[in-house]
């Protein structure tokens, strides 16, 4: 792949987040203005946006979404729901689950929305294996790389026929100066290997894997 190649690929991201900017709600929009003044940087407007399409697509009714402060992206959950169904978000970081709360306190006094919503302030390695097994569509996985693989191990016992598991920020393969490319990539080669997926590595927003469970 030449530089012009290279060049042109940028601006197509570019163009995707801006067009993805564009599309976000008053809601998302003022959500990822307080949370990046609290200090929790938000991703990809694209990759938030893909999330709510992959919700609204599957017909998703029952969603985890683990992750760091990642507000914006679970908004987009939310609204891919339709106003029906569930979702809990898993937050080991205070400010995180803070917000999330109050978000979703914002959606609970609404008389339109049915969606039952929880925000649960622990690591995924200590609440995952409390769930019921094989009734969730889609998991979610962003933030600290400490949440990518205890989400996987659990999620072929999670996860319905059909379901997916998602993770985000996958350009951490790519860093050169830390330990994100071996954990990624550790990461990458359990989801190849395990016979109860299929799997696909996209570079939208910051690089996403999905799987999805046979």
């Amino acid at each position: 792949m030449n530089k012009t190649t290279y060049t042109n690929m940028a601006k197509v991201w570019q163009f995707a987040e801006e067009y993805a900017l564009g599309l976000e709600n008053d809601t998302v929009r003022k959500a990822r203005a307080d949370a990046e003044a609290a200090g929790l940087p938000q991703g990809s407007a694209a990759q938030a946006n893909l999330l709510r399409f992959i919700t609204q697509t599957l017909n998703a009714t029952s969603i985890i979404s683990v992750g760091t402060g990642s507000i914006v992206e679970t908004l987009q959950l939310v609204d891919g729901l339709g106003g029906a169904g569930q979702l809990t978000a898993v937050d080991s970081s205070a400010r995180g689950i803070t917000m999330i709360r109050n978000l979703f306190s914002g959606f609970s006094d609404s008389a339109d929305n049915r969606t039952t919503l929880r925000a649960v302030n622990t690591s995924p390695t200590v609440f995952l294996p409390r769930l019921n097994a094989g009734t969730y569509d889609l998991i979610v996985v962003s933030g600290i790389v400490s949440n990518y693989e205890p989400s996987f191990v659990e999620a072929a016992n999670l996860l319905k026929v059909g379901g997916r598991i998602i993770f985000t920020d996958m350009s951490g393969l790519a860093y050169p100066n830390d330990n994100k490319p071996d954990v990624m990539r550790t990461l990458l080669t359990n989801v190849e290997d395990d016979e109860h997926f299929e799997q696909a590595l996209t570079p939208t927003g910051t690089g996403m894997l999905i799987a999805v469970k046979r």
